[in-house]
């Protein structure tokens, strides 16, 4: 098989098309922080799916 040298990289766009309108809903402002996760309390301990194990009838299942 004859090797082949690969394409060049198709350069990068810096400026938007000549047609192209900016939507009014779009702003230059950062993106908000997110919150703090907090874990949920659950009653029966750890949530089992945080680990991929369940516990049924005493019987361990993981999958």
């Amino acid at each position: 098989m004859d090797k082949q040298t690969p394409p060049a990289a198709t350069p990068r766009m810096t400026q938007r098309p000549a047609g192209f309108a900016k939507p009014e809903h779009w702003t230059n402002e950062p993106a908000p922080t997110p919150k703090a996760v907090t874990p949920g309390e659950d009653p029966d301990g750890i949530d089992p799916t945080r680990f991929g194990d369940w516990e049924k009838n005493g019987i361990a299942i993981d999958f």
